[in-house]
């Protein structure tokens, strides 16, 4: 394989996009973590996952971006399409690595290295992105040795892969969750990739499971899945027919995700999950447009649509140049499996039963009914992440959406609430005011305590109501930086058995929460 990676593509995106100078220091943020950075950024000290504020501390000038995968994608596409000029069979990873079968343009441009110079003044010219080119044996070997410009002879995978770390095998960007196996290989003095290589295949298993499997054979040189695949029957292809003509991006969108449910439907009846998607439109005008999308798991309904929905992206935008951008709308999807491998993922799990997951699977549909109704914001699950109260710690995620929370869950949190969390938060918290036992307003000192025992309640101009038991106060120092604002928190219980949870802010309590 032939794999043609763009260091830092995140980055690249976000500043094409902003239009900034190359000279400026950038990082992509996700989830408050750094997730890529310039090579200036890097020169400053910033690292991936390093937080964002210790990055802003290091780099001042560091210029910040959220994480927009869609974005990636929708400038990506002109370098696949240059790609596409020179080299048949490309398949996008994900948006900044590209692959090709290296067979070819090595047969017609008289060597692989020849080839990746050729590949790489043809990205520089069409797109101005600069890239590096990789050959080995595989998709993983062959990314490795792109990231170092490396071409590895056939066969000589192994001996390339002996030497590097086992962190090469997480790798989130390309699907590769495994934080938690490679700390365990370390412990376990397995350092190196040869290292891990050499232990008995039948042993990894035994002890560490499935995905294990599959890191030890990228470990060894060999490919993700065994070579046997399974040819996918014409009938899983799935069709869509617009009309009217598609145009526009959040059109497009709508029909991904629906013809993303059909197409996962189709494949899971027949005990299937598909690697490599092959997408395919036709315009009114009658041009054709191909692109596959190979990934490192089975896709799941959410996966397929968001790589159709950012590929349509990358041909309706304006982003692509003239020669890649149609004519004309849309006017015919078509969805094909490339690539099919057994669905394992998708076989019933053992204490659920049949029911249970056909009841989810209608209950799925039927939000996805929903939302094209009233839109996508109409259906929505709470994602839970960082912060101090309980209205920061939730997201609601659009059904469907990737599921990743505002804020980093990991702690540390000062003066974060302690659980449980209140049942009820309200999106516009309830005036009220808390007196001591001479019915006198209770405040916070500058010491953060308060100043008398809380006594009785009144909640939104209603009568006053004896409190039989506190806690707290939590207090924090909100946005010191800028407008001070110190926020206090209590927990009370009045005598009608109600739980409340009271804020103290600015002088005035609310009531932003309640217990069940």
């Amino acid at each position: 394989m032939l794999v043609v990676w763009c260091p830092d593509w995140p980055v690249t995106a976000a500043s094409a996009a902003a239009r900034l100078t190359p000279h400026q220091p950038v990082a992509v943020v996700e989830a408050n973590r750094v997730v890529a950075c310039s090579a200036l950024a890097r020169g400053e000290g910033v690292r991936r996952g390093m937080r964002r504020r210790e990055a802003q501390a290091r780099c001042p000038e560091l210029v910040v971006f959220p994480a927009d995968p869609v974005r990636d994608a929708r400038l990506f596409e002109p370098v696949a399409a240059a790609v596409e000029e020179l080299a048949v069979g490309v398949e996008i990873i994900r948006p900044g690595v590209v692959a090709v079968p290296a067979r070819g343009p090595a047969s017609y441009f008289k060597g692989e290295e020849q080839a990746a110079e050729r590949l790489i003044d043809q990205v520089a010219d069409r797109t101005g992105a600069e890239c590096q080119v990789g050959v080995a044996d595989g998709v993983f070997t062959a990314i490795l040795a792109a990231r170092r410009g490396i071409l590895v002879p056939e066969g000589a995978s192994p001996a390339f892969l002996e030497p590097l770390s086992v962190r090469e095998l997480h790798r989130p960007a390309e699907g590769h969750h495994r934080a938690d196996l490679v700390d365990l290989l370390r412990r376990l003095g397995l350092r190196t990739l040869g290292a891990f290589a050499g232990v008995p295949e039948k042993d990894v298993s035994a002890r560490f499971g499935a995905d294990a499997v599959l890191a030890h054979r990228l470990a060894g040189g060999q490919e993700e899945r065994p070579p046997a695949r399974r040819r996918p029957p014409p009938e899983l292809n799935v069709t869509e027919e617009l009309d009217p003509p598609v145009e526009r991006v959040d059109a497009a969108a709508f029909v991904a995700r629906t013809l993303a449910e059909k197409f996962h439907a189709g494949l899971a009846a027949h005990g299937l999950a598909c690697t490599r998607l092959g997408i395919n439109a036709t315009t009114a005008n009658g041009e054709e447009r191909t692109r596959v999308w190979r990934c490192a798991e089975p896709l799941t309904p959410g996966g397929i649509a968001d790589r159709v929905r950012w590929q349509l992206d990358g041909w309706l935008s304006s982003t692509a140049g003239r020669d890649q951008r149609p004519s004309a709308g849309i006017t015919t999807l078509r969805l094909e499996p490339v690539e099919v491998v057994e669905g394992h993922a998708l076989q019933l799990d053992l204490w659920r039963g049949e029911g249970r997951a056909e009841a989810d699977e209608r209950a799925g549909r039927a939000m996805v009914h929903v939302q094209g109704l009233l839109g996508p914001d109409a259906v929505v699950t709470p994602v839970l992440g960082g912060g101090r109260d309980p209205g920061e710690e939730v997201r609601l995620v659009p059904w469907g959406d990737e599921r990743s929370p505002r804020r980093d869950p990991d702690p540390p949190w000062p003066g974060r609430l302690p659980a449980p969390s209140p049942a009820t938060v309200f999106a516009n918290p309830l005036p009220a005011k808390v007196f001591d036992e001479d019915g006198r307003p209770v405040d916070i000192s500058a010491r953060h305590e308060l100043t008398g025992k809380p006594c009785q309640v009144s909640v939104d101009g209603g009568q006053p109501r004896q409190v039989r038991a506190w806690a707290g106060p939590w207090t924090t120092d909100v946005r010191w930086w800028t407008r001070p604002c110190r926020r206090a928190r209590l927990q009370v219980l009045l005598e009608e058995q109600t739980a409340l949870l009271l804020v103290l802010s600015e002088q005035r309590w609310t009531v932003e929460g309640i217990y069940d």
